[in-house]
């Protein structure tokens, strides 16, 4: 049996080694041979975490890896959100990777008051929404959480947005998060007229904004009521399913849940990122008993995880990153174990620990194709440095943990 990874802890320095060398690659491949958007995050965040390691050439590869990026960061789509290029993923890398190149932070300052300047206004949509107009991805969601990495921002930088994500949770059953626009599309028919439950593009993912903006705007009244609503609907959507799990699907539900296991546990939808958005704002507005059932949700998870049925995929970033992948539920397991000290989590943890470590050439060949955060290696690599090797959590809120 192999030895748990928790347990090698900072004597193994395979990660931040493979970490610098991924790094040294995609700084000198041609930028049209990159899989992710130029203005993904996940290099500059993994530069950040592995400077400083200790590693032979680990602060200059940052360093470089960092000042080759930021040549051509906000060059993506031109859309405000955290990830698919957006701006807010940008000002994440800038900020995080002014912690290798300090002249970044007046470029993250400038980006800063621009999202701010642009946050929505009163006309924006509040009713058949699409993704921009909510969610952590590529919404406002994801926007206040970038404002928190690597960052303490200031009440007036934060409250647009949290308050029009409130405007959004000013009743019991979200009509207002229902969505429209989806019907015929490849992917995204099933979700038309519904309500998304995910971290990602979800419910969860707009309570987990909520909970930020409580966390550094005090109990406000109009906060707590929306995060009530959000939190209320989600904890009414679960069900156990027939591996006895206490889970989410995609969409909130019509009727009676149907029958059978729920493969899709991860990050993005299921019960790991769910069950975290839960705990963590019953345990920002002090409502013991919801942090308790938040809690005991992930404990089905934990005591019924099976990597052979819960990760699947045909590419590594599937199997392995953060939103889909094996880091996902690795780093909200990592967040349960550090601020809700709960056994169930451990456990899980020192298993994923041992699963991602021992599939870093997988790793390595993902970084050849991609180094972004949600899907390429470096998402991985991110959760390894933090949980094994006690590098900085200030990412951490890109993924709405902590």
């Amino acid at each position: 049996m192999p030895r748990s990874v928790e347990s090698r802890g900072h004597t193994d320095t395979a990660v931040p080694v493979l970490a610098v060398r991924l790094l040294d690659a995609w700084a000198a491949r041609p930028r049209e041979s990159t899989a992710e958007h130029v203005s993904d995050p996940g290099v500059p965040v993994l530069a950040a975490l592995v400077h400083g390691t200790g590693v032979p050439g680990a602060d200059e590869s940052a360093a470089r890896a960092v000042a080759v990026w930021a040549r051509t960061a906000g060059r993506g789509p031109g859309h405000r959100g955290l990830y698919d290029g957006g701006l807010a993923g940008t000002l994440a890398g800038l900020r995080l990777g002014a912690r290798v190149q300090p002249r970044l932070h007046a470029a993250a300052d400038r980006l800063r008051d621009h999202l701010v300047r642009s946050a929505p206004a009163r006309h924006r949509r509040s009713e058949q929404v699409t993704f921009p107009d909510y969610d952590l991805i590529v919404g406002p969601s994801g926007i206040l959480l970038a404002l928190c990495a690597g960052a303490r921002p200031a009440p007036h930088e934060i409250e647009p947005f949290a308050r029009y994500l409130a405007a959004l949770c000013d009743a019991d059953d979200l009509p207002r998060l229902r969505t429209a626009g989806y019907a015929g599309h490849p992917y995204l028919d099933w979700l038309d007229g519904r309500i998304n439950t995910g971290l990602g593009h979800g419910v969860a993912g707009v309570a987990a904004a909520l909970t930020a903006a409580v966390r550094r705007l005090g109990p406000d009244p109009g906060l707590l009521r929306a995060l009530r609503h959000a939190t209320g609907w989600l904890t009414r959507q679960s069900f156990v399913d027939d591996r006895a799990i206490r889970t989410w699907d995609g969409a909130g539900l019509d009727g009676p849940p149907p029958a059978g296991a729920r493969a899709r546990q991860a990050w993005c939808y299921g019960t790991p990122g769910v069950s975290w958005a839960l705990w963590d704002a019953a345990d920002a507005t002090g409502d013991q008993e919801t942090a308790a059932w938040a809690a005991a949700a992930f404990t089905t998870l934990a005591e019924h995880y099976d990597e052979g049925f819960h990760l699947f995929g045909d590419r590594p970033g599937d199997l392995l990153g953060l939103c889909h992948g094996a880091a996902g539920v690795l780093a909200v397991a990592d967040a349960f174990h550090r601020h809700a000290a709960l056994p169930a989590a451990a456990g899980l943890k020192a298993r994923l620990l041992t699963h991602v470590q021992d599939r870093l050439p997988a790793v390595e060949a993902l970084g050849e194709e991609c180094m972004g955060l949600l899907g390429g290696a470096a998402g991985p690599l991110c959760a390894l440095l933090t949980t094994v090797h006690g590098a900085s959590r200030a990412w951490l809120p890109c993924l709405a943990l902590r």
